[in-house]
């Protein structure tokens, strides 16, 4: 089993910034994949973006450029640093992570409001 726990949303201004933080506990050694998504109300969710246990990353094309993944062994807390938020960037994020038996795990969510 792994908790994750979600912090770091908010209201922002377009073309600010946020970074949203991830702490993960319990079997964290499991874990293979971290990843952020998005999902607005009647929607699919939606991968943001996601890094391997080898550091390969991936981004949604919407925010290529923008937002960056990355995450701090040490203190078991994956990150997600947007950049250049647009209004469009307003959703329910989640922060999810992927054991090597392919369990997967969610964060609570935590809402991002960018305003233009």
């Amino acid at each position: 089993q792994v908790q994750l726990v979600e912090s770091g949303g908010g209201l922002v201004q377009a073309g600010g910034s946020l970074r949203l933080s991830c702490a993960a506990s319990g079997n964290i050694f499991s874990i293979n994949t971290w990843a952020w998504y998005r999902q607005d109300p009647g929607k699919q969710r939606e991968l943001v973006a996601r890094i391997t246990r080898g550091r390969t990353t991936k981004y949604a094309d919407s925010v290529k450029g923008r937002f960056t993944i990355s995450r701090d062994n040490a203190k078991n807390t994956f990150y997600l640093q947007m950049n250049s938020l647009k209004p469009e960037d307003t959703s329910v994020y989640y922060c999810s992570v992927v054991n090597y038996v392919n369990d997967d795990y969610w964060g609570q969510g935590t809402h991002v409001t960018v305003s233009s």
